[in-house]
């Protein structure tokens, strides 16, 4: 069984069943996702963390279908029904929708007209009806009359209801139909009757209609959605005409009588029981891709958001800006540790705008602070003006930082533990001041649907949705890498092979016993065996510690690799990662063994040229446009500087400093076809837009990027 699920695997994803076979194995032997792509490349033959992640899904997939192949079988053999060569297809068969073809006939049913015709006696007369053999119909179905069934109009009805259920059941009439939904099926929408006004949202679908196959994913959702919101009527239909000809050529046989019973049972079949079931089918297929795609979409945009530019270890003065309750303050250590808080009221009512910049001054100098962060809510842009204008008697950097799920976290399990004895206003201003330090580190304490930037993302498939952006989170930590003395419990839980358990552990041990000095010192750490050890220490760092390759991504198990490469040119481990020089007289080829071979060689040489060094990129300041503080600011034609805060199937939305974020479609992200807006944009990238049109009463801005330079 393994076997054939590693040449389906390989069939699907196009890999070599070997690869597949060796991955899945790594896999079962507990191996996470991270560790496998980053320290098993010669297993794998260098698979990327999309592709393993793929045989991980076919592979749960199989095994599921595969129990559920056991389940049919055993249920048509309980009937006494189950034949050599039905059993073989079904084994056979690695298609959910061929399995469930091949099942429905022997599918335990509830009471149906077929069920309750047949109790009647008058299956006999349906396979006459089938066969269309008979010339005087009639009369044989005379013969079937009896207290329950009083005429041959009853009696020729039951035998309709019998051979449309048997149509309905042929694998051949489903695919029939299949075919025509996927070739011809349109999907439509009418708004509910009295629904108009309640549903103004979804005006575009009051009356709307469009190929199956070329709705686009949002577009589908959002007709899902307001189906579910009692708005919308939505139906999925094939090309009907078409497609009962083609039932009937399959079926009818003649012209005679029987014949033309034969064809009204087939029009009752496809429009009570086929087309009902296929276009739930469609439906069903139709969401789950929509579902997919706005999954990827969340996971690729939330991946952008974690990886953001940090400013890093430096003194922040976080403020979470308001005008009537004021501007919350913090002051944070490099450690983003809470030294100082307070209230200053800058704007209206109380306009203290000297007394809280005589504070904000001397916070500023009394905490050695070295950059500001301004959260993008309620009075952001008044805030950063007035916090721009102050003279300091240093250089600060003044940043602008997204808000989005600083609330959640605030009044969070997590925020409460972190500050018990401090508001939710509080946390939430060290919330945006740690978030300019590490955007990562902070985000993982905040579920990823409430950091907005999804679309559709309480639509979709739920599970699905919380598997993928769990993957992302964790793939997004275990790329960075933590510093095991500094990192939160919450961090520490994506680290592969660790979890909340663990993670707590770690800390606790931390506490207790002070910082770690080494990586080994990991497995002192109670329920630390040498499974999470090796999946986990590669990518915890110890700043400063006694080994300089623990402050690396090279794993424990490859430092004698090291030390020999030391050894052999007669330097320590320390003045080979210093020396650009010496690593160049190394034959890596020398190194060579079983386990170790040319991938991990090359990863090592790139991490001894930068160790422990962050792939995210270096933070940039930026201004917006100071004359535009509100939509009515906006005129059609002015250019202005731009965030990019989240990016849709349709273009992406650009924060220009107002509250109204604004729409650059994907029509005007470039002056070239852009099928995929992340192809040309990403989260919280710098972009210059043109305003295209300013629409006050929906409180809508469309934008352009064509022929815009960064």
């Amino acid at each position: 069984m393994e076997q054939a699920f590693h040449t389906l695997i390989g069939r699907v994803l196009n890999i070599p069943a070997g690869q597949v076979e060796r991955t899945t194995g790594l896999l079962k032997e507990g191996a996470t996702i991270p560790f496998i792509s980053r320290y098993r490349k010669e297993v794998t033959g260098g698979l990327d963390e999309v592709a393993i992640s793929q045989i991980k899904d076919q592979l749960d997939k199989f095994t599921e279908l595969a129990k559920r192949k056991e389940t049919i079988i055993s249920s048509i053999e309980e009937q006494g029904k189950l034949t050599a060569e039905l059993k073989k297809r079904i084994e056979d068969s690695w298609d959910s929708t061929e399995l469930e073809d091949l099942y429905l006939p022997y599918k335990p049913k509830r009471v149906t007209k077929a069920e309750i015709a047949r109790k009647k006696g008058l299956e006999p007369l349906a396979h006459i009806i089938l066969l269309q053999q008979e010339r005087d119909l009639s009369l044989r179905a005379e013969a079937f009359l009896n207290e329950e069934v009083e005429s041959v109009q009853a009696a020729l009805q039951g035998a309709r209801d019998i051979v449309a259920e048997w149509v309905n059941e042929n694998e051949e009439a489903r695919n029939t139909v299949r075919n025509s939904f996927q070739y011809t099926a349109t999907i439509s929408s009418k708004v509910v009757k009295g629904k108009e006004e309640e549903g103004a949202k979804y005006r575009d679908y009051f009356e709307f209609s469009e190929p199956l196959k070329r709705c686009s994913s949002h577009r589908l959702l959002a007709l899902r959605r307001g189906e579910a919101e009692g708005i919308l009527r939505v139906s999925i239909s094939p090309d009907t005409e078409n497609c009962l000809d083609r039932l009937k050529r399959r079926f009818v046989k003649g012209r005679n009588e029987t014949a033309q019973q034969m064809e009204t049972a087939i029009e009752d079949s496809f429009k009570r029981l086929l087309k009902p079931s296929i276009e739930t089918e469609f439906a069903h297929v139709s969401k789950t891709r929509a579902d997919e795609e706005a999954i990827r979409v969340f996971a690729e945009n939330l991946r952008q958001l974690l990886l953001a530019a940090p400013l890093g270890q430096k003194r922040v003065l976080g403020i979470d800006p308001g005008y009537r309750t004021g501007c919350k303050i913090v002051c944070l250590d490099a450690q983003g540790n809470l030294l100082h808080n307070e209230t200053i009221y800058p704007h209206p009512p109380q306009n203290e705008k000297s007394k809280a910049a005589g504070k904000i001054s001397q916070l500023v100098s009394t905490y050695d602070i070295q950059a500001i962060a301004i959260g993008n809510g309620t009075a952001s842009r008044e805030t950063e003006q007035f916090i721009t204008n102050i003279r300091y008697d240093r250089k600060v950097q003044i940043f602008v930082v997204s808000e989005n799920g600083a609330s959640i976290y605030s009044a969070s399990k997590i925020a409460r533990e972190e500050f018990p004895e401090y508001d939710v206003t509080v946390r939430g201003a060290v919330s945006i001041g740690r978030r300019l330090m590490d955007p990562l580190a902070e985000l993982v304490k905040i579920d990823p649907k409430s950091i907005g930037v999804g679309q559709y993302q309480h639509d979709v498939d739920q599970s699905a949705l919380k598997k993928s952006l769990d993957q992302t989170v964790e793939s997004c930590v275990n790329l960075v890498g933590v510093n095991v003395n500094t990192a939160s419990k919450h961090l520490l839980t994506y680290i592969s092979g660790l979890g909340p358990v663990l993670a707590q552990n770690i800390v606790n041990y931390r506490k207790e016993n002070g910082p770690f000095s080494t990586r080994k010192e990991l497995m002192k750490v109670p329920r630390m065996g040498e499974k999470a050890f090796e999946q986990s220490a590669g990518f915890l760092r110890i700043q400063g510690g006694k080994n300089p390759l623990d402050n690396s991504a090279v794993h424990p198990e490859s430092y004698p690799v090291v030390e020999k490469m030391a050894n052999d040119l007669g330097c320590t481990v320390e003045e080979l990662i210093k020396d650009k020089e010496l690593r160049k007289k190394l034959e890596l080829k020398n190194y060579l063994t079983d386990k170790t071979g040319m991938p991990t060689l090359m990863d090592i040489m790139q991490e001894l040229d930068k160790p422990g060094r962050d792939p995210r990129q270096a933070i940039q300041v930026f201004s917006f446009d100071p004359s535009i503080k509100t939509i009515e600011d906006l005129k059609e034609g002015q250019i202005l500087p731009g965030i990019v805060t989240n990016i849709t199937n349709f273009g992406c939305f650009v924060d220009i400093g107002i509250k109204e974020n604004g729409l650059v479609h994907v029509s005007e992200l470039a002056d070239r076809f852009i099928s995929d807006p992340s192809q040309v944009v990403s989260i919280h990238q710098h972009v210059k837009v043109k305003v295209l049109s300013v629409d006050l009463s929906r409180k809508r801005v469309q934008l352009s990027m064509k022929n815009m330079t960064e």
